[in-house]
């Protein structure tokens, strides 16, 4: 005798994969966000409203999230949304798993909607589909229930999934209404407004904190990696739109906008190691990137990389001669930025205790389809293992956590086999993959501490040994006077005091003498150009004199005033775009460092000194080779450089009289390198090793000897350097010729 069963689940399935799935409140609002992410919304507002004081919640405390998105149809809310574990998001075909908006769809599994049971018992959800004059209202109400739902009040009866029923009401539109959404500094238009969906949930659960709200804001920021501004507007076509996030609590705006600008400054101006552009091969299982703007590969089969006993430990096979092949988890971008929390302040890479809680607060995100997977990113998480590998290998073979952030991005479409887990905390180990795709993040972080970290500290302890030989006298002579009054208190008390003024003045000194090289590059630049806007100015003053004059006249031809004014304001025009170019050289522009273009700025002093090579016959030549060239410092530095070189070149190719006069700049991408060569008479082997000192000059008395002792200090604070081209092939043409490698060098190279 045989039958036929079926699973009838108990209602009580609902707090299991609601409040006992979910671990926490803050996965649980995020869940119900991304439903507002892959409906296309450009927002989602998260409000808590009517908490008491401390964040207590009160009788009518309540959590609304609202979004813009596509709303849902009759036909959604029935056949998909009622129904958990739907196939609707979860398709073979990849491009089916895309919002029309270009997003990648986050939710597949269909039950992230009852996160919703982990914050209240009392749900109403009102949606308008876009396109359509309608709303609907759904209302699940389970206070009538108790917590585990096996029984209603005053009722004995056992309730099952089925038993639970929930009306539908279709209403003309009054939530979704034209109307603005302000966060912050930022509003969306009303007419934006008139669909998506609103969920209100009361009888709150739980208890909330000033903890858990700091948590819940931490991840909103974090929802795509804290790198970026969630409002930057993205500059490829083919990224989906921009998804902005608001927290509200009682009607406060909580986001801090300026946190991920923070971090993004600090990543580029901070970071010792900048690993940028990464990605990983998986066919041919290595490694390329840029490593401080310079190209790098990691081939995994290198022998130093299977030297390295992160790797060892996990792919060397037992015979210990043979490694096993990395399974095939498959491609994935990354970025990482290594900080130095010892380094002293003199230092370029030195924090101060508030940049150091900045970057405390990050660790390396795993995103997927640009989407933070969690808790990944937390800086309570460790799932790199970094830690424990420090404390049971070796903390000198290893970065600490506190000094890595990053962030690795893998997609739905190329790592299926890297699956979330159900109650979204993280990657399923499933087999290999999972371990092997960490070990090969962890094989990566564990070269660049055994080389280019390695060799920063090596270098500062040079720069340290050598800075210890070149005290200077004064700080000798103090410490012997305090030697031999160390038993007198009273002279100790002054000779410390004398001391602790000495470095406040040197300091002041030191600060003073940068400002005053950057006050003599404007000047340089000033004196170059004043000629010609000085020259246009008094042209275009004499024109409108000239107009005013015959405008008073009964003859004056008013046919030809739209050609004067148009002739005027070319003139004011050339002046403008002259003194705009000139104001990126003044201290104000000098604080951020940032990846330029060098054609971007070589166009802008070409155009400087236009005039002056026309009018001596000098040809610029521009030679581009390979990928655009770039480098990483500020317009203004990069300016002083270009600007320094060409007032040289102009001035020595117009005293030698030669009847042709060529500058020549060779932009070379491949080589990283731009290569700076004129036809003058070029350098005098007796000036060759002085060229680049303070005030030393081959011009004679028209000299300052100031311009390449500018430019290389300009160099210098980016970790670039400008040398005399020393090879033939460095040698473009029969002057002056000199190289700037826009790569970290090895005296500084981090």
């Amino acid at each position: 005798m045989s039958e036929q069963l079926t699973i009838r689940p108990y209602a009580r399935l609902l707090t299991m994969l609601g409040d006992q799935l979910i671990k926490n409140e803050q996965i649980a609002v995020t869940e119900l966000m991304k439903n507002s992410y892959d409906a296309d919304a450009d927002w989602v507002k998260v409000s808590f409203e009517n908490f008491g004081k401390d964040y207590k919640i009160q009788d009518d405390s309540r959590i609304v999230i609202e979004d813009n998105g596509k709303g849902m149809t009759h036909d959604v809310i029935t056949t998909a949304w009622m129904n958990p574990a739907t196939p609707n998001k979860f398709t073979k075909d990849i491009k089916e798993q895309h919002t029309i908006g270009g997003r990648v769809i986050q939710g597949e599994k269909g039950i992230g909607r009852f996160a919703m049971l982990k914050l209240g018992k009392t749900i109403e959800m009102v949606t308008r589909p876009e396109g359509k004059d309608v709303e609907y209202k759904l209302v699940f109400d389970f206070n009538k229930y108790d917590d585990d739902f096996l029984r209603e009040e005053e009722k004995e009866k056992e309730i099952f999934l089925d038993d639970l029923g929930f009306e539908l009401e279709e209403e003309t539109p009054s939530v979704f209404v034209s109307r603005n959404i302000t966060f912050g500094n930022r509003t969306f238009s009303g007419s934006v407004n008139a669909k998506g969906t609103r969920i209100v949930i009361s009888n709150l659960r739980g208890a909330w904190s000033e903890k858990k709200f700091k948590s819940l804001s931490d991840s909103f920021e974090r929802f795509g990696g804290m790198f970026e501004s969630q409002e930057q507007e993205s500059e490829e076509e083919t990224k989906p739109k921009v998804f902005t996030i608001g927290l509200f609590h009682n009607g406060e705006y909580l986001l801090n906008e300026k946190r991920a600008e923070s971090m993004s400054s600090l990543t580029e101006q901070k970071a010792v190691l900048s690993v940028e552009d990464g990605i990983y091969d998986n066919e041919r299982q290595e490694l390329r990137f840029t490593l401080n703007g310079l190209p790098r590969k990691l081939d995994l089969d290198d022998p130093e990389v299977k030297g390295l006993r992160v790797f060892r430990d996990r792919f060397l096979l037992e015979d210990k001669k043979t490694y096993r092949e990395v399974s095939d988890f498959g491609p994935f971008v990354f970025e990482f930025y290594i900080f130095d929390f010892m380094a002293k302040n003199e230092s370029r890479y030195f924090l101060n205790n508030e940049q150091k809680d900045i970057v405390k607060e990050h660790r390396v995100y795993l995103l997927r389809d640009g989407i933070r997977v969690q808790p990944y990113g937390e800086p309570t998480d460790d799932w790199l293992m970094i830690d424990m590998d420090r404390g049971t290998i070796s903390a000198s073979s290893n970065f600490s956590n506190d000094q890595i952030v990053g962030r690795v991005n893998i997609t739905k479409a190329n790592n299926i086999h890297l699956k979330d887990k159900t109650n979204r905390e993280g990657l399923i180990d499933d087999g290999y993959f999972t371990q092997d795709f960490i070990c090969v993040i962890k094989t990566l972080l564990a070269y660049l501490r055994k080389t280019a970290y390695k060799h920063y500290q090596e270098s500062l302890k040079k720069k340290d040994s050598i800075e210890k030989q070149r005290k200077d006298a004064v700080k000798k002579a103090i410490e012997t006077l305090a030697e031999q009054f160390s038993d007198n208190k009273t002279a100790s008390t002054l000779i410390t005091q004398l001391k602790s003024s000495y470095e406040n003045e040197k300091r002041y000194l030191l600060e003073r003498a940068e400002r005053t090289e950057s006050l003599a590059a404007v000047g340089l630049s000033v004196e170059t150009t004043s000629h010609d806007i000085m020259l246009m100015m008094n042209r275009g003053l004499d024109s409108l004199s000239k107009l005013m004059k015959d405008s008073m006249s009964d003859n004056f031809d008013l046919s030809t005033l739209p050609g004067e004014l148009q002739r005027l304001y070319g003139i004011f025009s050339y002046v403008g775009n002259q003194l705009q170019d000139m104001q990126q050289l003044f201290v104000s522009a000098k604080q951020r460092r940032k990846r330029i273009r060098v054609k971007d700025l070589l166009d802008k002093v070409i155009r400087l000194y236009s005039n002056i090579m026309n009018r001596n016959g000098i040809e610029v030549k521009v030679d581009i080779m390979g990928p655009p060239l770039v480098a990483v410092c500020t317009d203004a530095d990069l300016l002083q450089l270009l600007i320094n070189l060409f007032d040289n070149s102009v001035y020595w190719l117009t005293v030698t009289g030669n009847p042709k006069k060529i500058i020549l700049v060779t932009l070379d991408g491949n080589a990283q390198q731009m290569l700076f060569s004129d036809d003058g008479c070029g350098i005098r082997e007796d000036d060759a090793p002085y060229i680049f000192d303070a005030f030393y000059s081959g011009k004679g008395e028209e000299g300052k000897g100031l311009g390449l002792y500018i430019s290389k200090k300009a160099m210098e604070r980016n970790d670039y350097t400008i040398r005399l081209a020393e090879f033939s092939d460095e040698k473009k043409l029969c002057g002056a010729n000199f190289v700037i490698p826009f790569v970290k060098q090895p005296q500084d190279e981090y």
